[in-house]
């Protein structure tokens, strides 16, 4: 079986970056706290937006965000701001911007308290992948409205329980593809 004709997710089909994207990052189980926040981000990014317009900028977003080092965005200032806004290269929306600033901020602040960004989520989730075996793929669910909730109370901005649902499909908190997908409850290196 090619690539071109590896069964995929609907969504996955349309185009060569989005397949790419589902075969190998999409769904597979990501433990690493800056890996996490970074993809969290960009999921805020995409609110009102397609995933494919984000994929064609996320290199352009890693340049402009510093790597999505929360450290180095922690430290953006109103003069960040006003020189992302005329970057064309991503999404310029100031509230999203001024978010993915503040969420870098809230980000050390768990750290300070000494709470792991990983383990956090993880802990949510069970630590391990919530398997979808319905077949139906749901905007949010109570868990996603659950850690929407936690991480607004600690200070996090464009993390409604749509965007974290999303984020939690994208990063294998939740394992959501589709029964006839060849990474349907694949492990990753199987894909």
């Amino acid at each position: 079986m090619t690539p071109e004709t590896k069964p995929r997710c609907t969504w996955a089909r349309s185009d060569p970056l989005l397949a790419s994207y589902h075969d190998a990052e999409w769904g597979v189980p990501e433990r690493d706290s800056r890996a996490l926040w970074e993809k969290l981000m960009l999921d805020g990014f995409q609110a009102g937006l397609s995933w494919l317009t984000i994929l064609r900028k996320r290199d352009a977003f890693r340049a402009s965000f510093q790597g999505f080092v929360p450290e180095k965005v922690a430290r953006f200032t109103a003069a960040d701001v006003d020189r992302l806004m005329l970057d064309a290269g991503i999404v310029r929306s100031r509230a999203k911007i001024e978010a993915t600033i503040g969420n870098a901020r809230a980000y050390l602040a768990m750290q300070a308290a000494g709470e792991d960004f990983s383990a956090f989520v993880w802990g949510m989730a069970g630590g391990k992948p919530i398997v979808n075996r319905t077949g139906t793929v749901p905007a949010k669910t109570p868990l996603s409205e659950e850690m929407s909730a936690a991480l607004k109370k600690r200070g996090f901005k464009f993390v409604g329980p749509v965007i974290v649902y999303a984020w939690m499909q994208a990063t294998g908190i939740v394992d959501d593809h589709a029964p006839d997908c060849f990474c349907h409850h694949a492990a990753p290196q199987q894909r």
